[in-house]
């Protein structure tokens, strides 16, 4: 959902208007996803992925004509790479939307959880990152908690029937947030030279493109009422985008990011009162180990980038020998 993080680019940092917007953006995200579910169980995830993505296009081409930015914002020298991260984007989310319509939404939230973790990993495999013990043992715990949390419905795959529907459903949340990851990883490469906004929108285009490569598999007739929930949920989505966006012009990621995980409790929420579910045992433990790991690795990213810059501020005369 989260598809660029940028730097806060405000003269005059506030960082209670970026935490209060980061929250905001997440209830925005947990919307769309409630709207998703609503929408019913039997739509095609490419069906989902397409009104998601067409509909997100709105208020972030809003929000980028509020800020003066709209005129040059498709301007790209790189749109393979732009079309190789939507492309890989795309699939972690109709992975993700399919998960959404057959698990509790509290679970698809925990496992969601899996995607920074992976980040670290494809960060060390992929961008040649330096991981040291200390994030690894993170992602090491982080994982522990999604296999709590993943077990038990694995073991469906043996009961046959929806049981295995149900198991399958969280393989696909898995592999999606997996492919994620791989997405994150994408959006760095890109961000070397390319603006956030031009990301954002590139991938909102190719994503509702994409996804219409799927009608022949599945789309099914909609009712009125299933059209406006995907269609409140792709505003939402998109909406949810950009104070996200905003949230980094105010305060530090190291700031900010840790608040991600209160979706967990906004989540348990509207899911207990919307559609009646309630956590299991192995979902909140899972998620004790998942949100702790997570929350570990980035106030670890935010010592080691406190480190690196008070290296660079060492002069050649103050340099030890």
């Amino acid at each position: 959902m989260n598809e660029v993080s940028p730097m806060p680019t405000d003269p005059n940092p506030s960082p209670l208007r970026g935490i209060t917007l980061k929250l905001i953006s997440i209830v925005a995200f947990l919307c769309m996803q409630t709207f998703i579910k609503l929408a019913g169980s039997g739509i095609a995830p490419g069906q989902v992925t397409f009104f998601r993505s067409l509909f997100g296009i709105v208020p972030i081409i809003i929000y980028l004509g509020w800020r003066h930015e709209l005129k040059g914002a498709y301007r790209t020298k790189r749109p393979f790479g732009h079309f190789l991260r939507s492309l890989i984007g795309i699939t972690s989310m109709g992975m993700g939307f399919y998960g959404l319509m057959h698990l509790p939404l509290p679970e698809v939230i925990a496992l969601g959880y899996t995607t920074p973790l992976l980040s670290v990993v494809f960060a060390a495999l992929i961008l040649g990152e330096v991981v040291r013990v200390y994030r690894w043992s993170a992602v090491g715990v982080g994982l522990f908690g999604v296999m709590i949390i993943s077990w038990p419905k694995l073991t469906l795959f043996r009961q046959g029937g929806m049981g295995a529907e149900e198991a399958f459903a969280v393989v696909m949340v898995l592999v999606g947030a997996a492919l994620g990851a791989m997405a994150m990883i994408q959006v760095r490469r890109l961000l070397v030279t390319e603006k956030g906004p031009t990301i954002v929108l590139y991938f909102s285009t190719f994503a509702a493109v994409l996804s219409l490569l799927s009608w022949p598999f599945g789309w099914q007739p909609l009712s009125a009422q299933a059209i406006f929930w995907l269609v409140a949920a792709g505003l939402f989505g998109g909406a949810g985008q950009i104070l996200m966006t905003e949230s980094y012009r105010f305060a530090d990621a190291s700031t900010i990011a840790p608040f991600d995980y209160s979706s967990i409790i906004f989540g348990i929420v509207i899911a207990f009162f919307i559609f009646g579910e309630i956590p299991t045992l192995n979902t909140l433990t899972g998620s004790v180990f998942v949100v702790g790991a997570g929350i570990f690795i980035i106030f670890r990213e935010h010592r080691l980038g406190l480190e690196r810059r008070k290296l660079r501020r060492v002069t050649p005369s103050q340099t030890p020998n």
